[in-house]
């Protein structure tokens, strides 16, 4: 089997290196990922014939290494079209993403944004999260569980459009309480841009040297905002959705679709559109 991997977080995120060496056995590796960090892109493509810098990190029997200057999706995009053509892989996985992808980050995510694009190319695909944003945080659970899940959802029929949220809970694998499938929560954030300054203030945190000079190189009048809301639920917890479940210790799967038509006000329309 060809698999093409790729990320959000950069080609030197520890979650991308760990999910290669879960899909090694699976078969042969190309990672496209992106040169710098590229989370909440979506399924943004970069485009404006804005040049981008792409190049050749590593090359090792059934494993390659690329950088591309761009967006998740415009990596799997370039992986396709440049890396791998005129072979087609037979798998995208998009990942291990520091942080949960589950609810309305679904919407946003540059993990998922990649396994769309695949999906778009009728490729089976899969994005996979962890829900921590530490640079160190710990993947063992989803190196152990993982490729279950992963040998279920390659044994399912494939149908055009379709593709997979994965999303594992910070907790250890003898912690995890199993798998849930479910759908997407519809939780989100308020207040999410907030002074850079009163921001740091608050988590007692000292800027770094990278936002000094970002501070420092604001223009005059300018105010430095940074996003960090208030993740908020929206009371359908009731419905057991992946946020509610992900918080609750257990590994939820959501099946996802480039399909994003309302099908019931597509059929309300149809009746008053005569």
């Amino acid at each position: 089997m060809k698999i093409l991997v790729t990320n959000d977080d950069g080609f030197g995120a520890k979650g991308l290196s760990v999910l290669v060496d879960i899909l090694k056995p699976y078969g042969d590796i190309t990672v496209v990922a992106p040169k710098k960090p590229q989370s909440g892109m979506s399924m943004a493509v970069s485009m404006g014939l804005k040049p981008l810098a792409a190049r050749k990190l590593s090359e090792t029997p059934g494993e390659s290494w690329w950088s591309f200057d761009a967006s998740p999706a415009s990596c799997i995009k370039f992986g396709l079209d440049n890396v791998m053509y005129p072979e087609r892989p037979d798998l995208v996985v998009s990942g291990i993403n520091h942080g949960s992808n589950a609810a309305t980050a679904a919407l946003y995510s540059g993990t998922l944004g990649a396994a769309m694009e695949g999906a778009v190319n009728g490729i089976p695909s899969i994005g996979v999260s962890l829900d921590s944003f530490a640079k160190d945080a710990d993947f063992s659970a989803v190196v152990d569980r993982f490729p279950a899940i992963l040998d279920l959802l390659l044994s399912r029929p494939r149908r055009f459009g379709m593709f997979y949220n994965v999303n594992f809970p910070d907790v250890p694998s003898g912690g995890i309480k199993g798998v849930k499938v479910c759908h997407m929560g519809r939780a989100h954030w308020e207040r999410e841009y907030r002074d850079f300054r009163e921001f740091l203030a608050q988590c007692g945190r000292e800027p770094s040297q990278e936002d000094l000079r970002y501070l420092e190189a604001a223009e005059p009048g300018e105010e430095i905002f940074v996003m960090a809301g208030d993740f908020t639920d929206n009371g359908d917890s009731l419905n057991f959705p992946d946020h509610i479940f992900l918080a609750d210790g257990w590994i939820t799967v959501t099946p996802h679709n480039i399909d994003n038509t309302d099908c019931a006000e597509e059929k309300a329309l149809s009746e008053i559109f005569v």
